[in-house]
């Protein structure tokens, strides 16, 4: 096992008593010579894999006391690894007392239980461990159901026949008696119930937020979305431009739950801010499933803003792992709806920050360039947020009777209201600005009252 860098110290016995004691290992298949293509150029460098890992096992407050990466030239069915690193690695659980080793890959359920049995440990693979962490970071009921959800999706598929001496006998009818359900069949019956509860409160959950989201059309505001890897700074961006107190930190998946905010634009306009749960390279699709009911604000978002953290060695891959999850979501990353931010520009050397402006204004689309930390370049991404969302907007001149309340109420509910002046010959002048579906019914409703803005 090729070790990562650690800086050693002395520990008491009392420290090494093996609990939230853990062991990284990074299992990545080498890339043969000659068969670089578009895909294996842009998966990151097995020590920055295994550096991420090592963060989302200190996001649950493990004690890495070692971490390395084995590399494999091919994927054994049995334990993942070759028998040689299984016994090595067997060696060090040993002698730093670990009760944990965490596998940065996905492992079948067979394999699973060869490497606990090898290792006499708690083995958890990558999907394991990031369910761990949204399992601590839940803290709405919404954000609980999600978590158990994936999590009883994941537990299903590692039931397995280990426990065929707890058979029991279920007396039958008449004279029918034998076999009842093993101990694995009734997990899996239980598993399979709680899920399908689980499942009709979601459904409840996507009610309750298609109605929020219907109030949200009826006070016209539209929603900006924010999305991005997992500790790029979106929610550092979020308190910076709403001046709220989200949790913020220097920790992967920091925010579970979504939260919404309303901000004024330089002009005067209104919007919503959403921050949403960050990606990571290899999401559990079991929990893309999950979090679909969460992940429905980007999904009907008027803007998405991909906050990137461009001082990361990793970027142009961690840029990869967003899109994809977009796209999984059937949104497409390069439609006009979607900003980039190029975030944590304080960060950046001046020798690459120059080559970072430069590459910026080339690019068909310019990303705003910005620290939310310091909140350098905030004022201009406020403006091209307006720009943006006003070019998906149009605005009308709606003159209105004195009397016409019932027109004036219909404005404020299904429009923007800019301007409101009134005539010397009484009539009420508004200037409204209305999305592409509202527009076409604010000419059915008002026909030549209302006229197309300059």
């Amino acid at each position: 096992m090729e070790p990562r860098r650690r800086e050693r110290h002395q520990e008491s016995p009392e420290q090494r008593s093996g609990t939230g004691r853990a062991l990284v290992i990074g299992p990545y298949l080498r890339v043969r010579a000659g068969a670089a293509t578009d895909a294996t150029r842009s998966q990151r460098a097995p020590q920055a894999r295994l550096d991420e890992a090592v963060g989302l096992a200190q996001a649950i407050d493990l004690e890495v006391v070692e971490a390395g990466v084995v590399p494999l030239s091919g994927i054994r069915p049995a334990t993942y690894i070759g028998k040689g690193k299984t016994d090595e690695i067997s060696g060090l659980v040993k002698s730093h007392e670990a009760g944990l080793v965490v596998m940065d890959c996905a492992l079948s359920p067979v394999q699973q239980r060869n490497l606990e049995k090898a290792w006499n440990a708690k083995v958890l693979d990558r999907t394991g461990l990031i369910l761990e962490i949204f399992g601590r970071r839940a803290r709405t009921r919404e954000g609980a159901l999600q978590v158990e959800l994936a999590h009883l999706t994941y537990q299903r598929s590692r039931l397995v026949r280990s426990w065929t001496h707890l058979e029991r006998q279920r007396g039958g009818f008449g004279f029918l008696g034998g076999p009842g359900e093993t101990q694995i069949e009734t997990d899996r019956r239980i598993i399979a119930e709680r899920i399908s509860r689980i499942k009709s409160e979601l459904e409840g959950v996507k009610k309750t937020r298609h109605l929020h989201r219907e109030s949200r059309k009826r006070v016209p505001y539209p929603i900006v979305a924010l999305v991005g890897y997992t500790n790029a700074g979106k929610s550092t961006l979020f308190n910076r431009l709403t001046e709220a107190t989200v949790l913020s930190a220097d920790m992967l998946f920091a925010t579970l739950d979504p939260t919404l905010r309303a901000i004024d634009l330089p002009h005067g306009a209104r919007v919503i801010l959403s921050d949403t749960v960050g990606f990571i390279s290899d999401l559990p699709t079991t929990l893309v499933a999950a979090f679909r009911a969460t992940l429905e604000e980007v999904i009907e978002a008027d803007l998405i803003l991909h906050v990137r953290d461009v001082s990361h060695e990793d970027t142009e891959a961690q840029l990869g792992d967003v899109e994809q999850v977009l796209e999984e979501l059937g949104i497409d990353p390069h439609a006009g709806r979607l900003i980039e931010v190029w975030n944590k520009m304080d960060r950046v050397p001046p020798g690459e920050r120059e080559h970072l402006v430069n590459l910026a204004r080339r690019q068909p689309v310019p990303p705003a360039l910005v620290s939310a930390l310091t909140g350098e370049g905030i004022a201009d991404l406020k403006a091209l947020i307006e720009a943006r969302i006003g070019a998906q907007r149009k605005t009308f001149e709606v003159e209105l009777e004195s009397s016409d309340g019932a027109g004036a109420s219909w404005l404020h509910r299904n429009a923007e209201v800019l301007e409101k002046t009134v005539a010397d010959d009484g009539r009420l002048r508004m200037r409204v600005r209305v999305d592409a579906t509202n527009a076409g019914l604010l000419g059915a409703k008002f026909g030549e009252r209302a006229r197309p803005a300059d």
